[in-house]
């Protein structure tokens, strides 16, 4: 460090000039959104049911603005750049969370835009039957293990929905197992877009082939789906944590990844009713939840020993182990889950607003405040899936323990 006075004054006015820069050519929304954000979050919370609506119409909203405008769902709508081009990993989950609203409501508009989805995901499926990573436009087009492993879950809804996906299904399943390690990890097709190296949280492209098994069982994919799940585990440490489990920082991972990592290891105990499943399930959720604060404020990345890493709410992340808590709660009658999910899911659902301008009216930030370094300044498509995902479970739950 530089003890020169004159040194050190010369550097905070550099430091607050380019603060002052930034404060000049940010749009106004961000000045709007961060002027907001100070006032904290909404003092009522709206509820699961109006949130839940205003979250399927940004979906929707996000599928019709999307800047390739393809049928599939835009990447993020941000505060600087406007509305993405459409994400095909993420438009392959948001399909499930389509049809379980469309089934919940009777809204066959829904049903209908699940197919669209699905009709654009089919005719960019790669000759090999993987899909790409990134969003439709980025480049290079390589495919992908993770993004094939999400497609899968809307490829197998699509399927058991329509009975028209079976073979678009089948040829992403088969293309996962052909490209798996004999110990179960996948290495060959990571992606460009992430840090390299072997993934943990890939326990999330077992479950989608533990769906297509559901779907069609008998082709070897629940068997390669819990040998990466038990390759996993050999990377979860005694107190829960995983190794190699994030995008970026392995040693400091987002919450979102830590969710992926977990939900796989419940989806293995849910599909196989092994007990070693659901014991490394608990070891994780226990640990996330003892960094949950009593207002429903969990902490965007977690170190080792699961205090926060960061400053900022990661709110994907926040709804997908709130989510996680809610089902392990059903499977154990645990009561810790319960009261966990409940505070963490209206923490998030006060982050939402249920009015306003319709690019963001519904959507769920990268980052709580939006400035935090994930998702930076934008509305993530898979948020709002993941929200929307945990709320119907919270008012399943709710309506049958009351």
């Amino acid at each position: 460090m530089d003890r020169n006075p004159e040194t050190a004054v010369k550097q905070r006015y550099w430091r607050l000039a380019r603060e002052v820069q930034g404060w000049v050519l940010w749009p106004t929304v961000v000045l709007a959104e961060r002027r907001h954000e100070r006032a904290g979050l909404l003092a009522q919370d709206p509820g699961s049911e109006r949130v839940l609506l205003e979250l399927i119409e940004w979906l929707a909203r996000a599928q019709d603005n999307s800047a390739s405008h393809d049928g599939g769902v835009a990447r993020d709508f941000s505060l600087i750049h406007g509305w993405a081009s459409s994400y095909p990993e993420t438009t392959g989950y948001i399909i499930p969370t389509m049809l379980s609203y469309a089934e919940r409501t009777g809204r066959g508009d829904l049903r209908e835009r699940a197919r669209r989805m699905l009709d654009w995901l089919v005719s960019i499926q790669l000759p090999s039957g993987a899909f790409q990573g990134g969003k439709i436009d980025s480049r290079p087009v390589a495919p992908v293990t993770f993004n094939t492993g999400q497609i899968l879950f809307g490829l197998a809804a699509g399927e058991q929905c329509f009975g028209q996906y079976r073979d678009a299904m089948r040829r992403a399943a088969d293309w996962l197992l052909a490209t798996q390690d004999a110990d179960g990890c996948w290495r060959r097709h990571l992606s460009p877009f992430a840090s390299p190296g072997e993934k943990s949280y890939e326990t999330h492209v077992a479950w989608g082939l533990l769906e297509a098994d559901r779907v069609d069982p008998g082709r070897g994919y629940a068997d390669a789906a819990l040998a990466n799940v038990r390759w996993a585990l050999k990377s979860q440490r005694d107190n829960g944590w995983f190794e190699r489990c994030c995008l970026a920082d392995a040693s400091n991972p987002l919450t979102h990844t830590i969710g992926y990592a977990l939900r796989g290891v419940i989806e293995a105990y849910r599909f196989s009713r092994e007990d070693a499943f659901l014991e490394a399930a608990r070891r994780t959720a226990d640990g996330a939840l003892s960094a949950l604060r009593d207002d429903g404020y969990l902490p965007g990345c977690l170190l080792p020993d699961w205090s926060g890493g960061v400053a900022w709410v990661c709110l994907t992340g926040t709804a997908q182990i709130a989510c996680c808590w809610l089902l392990l709660f059903e499977l154990t009658q645990d009561t810790r889950y319960k009261r966990a999910a409940f505070k963490a899911n209206e923490f998030v659902r006060r982050s939402v607003r249920v009015e306003g301008p319709p690019d963001t009216r519904g959507a769920v930030k990268g980052s709580l405040p939006v400035s935090g370094a994930y998702g930076r300044y934008q509305y993530l498509s898979w948020a709002g899936k993941f929200l929307a995902d945990s709320l119907m479970l919270e008012v399943d739950v709710r309506r049958h323990t009351s």
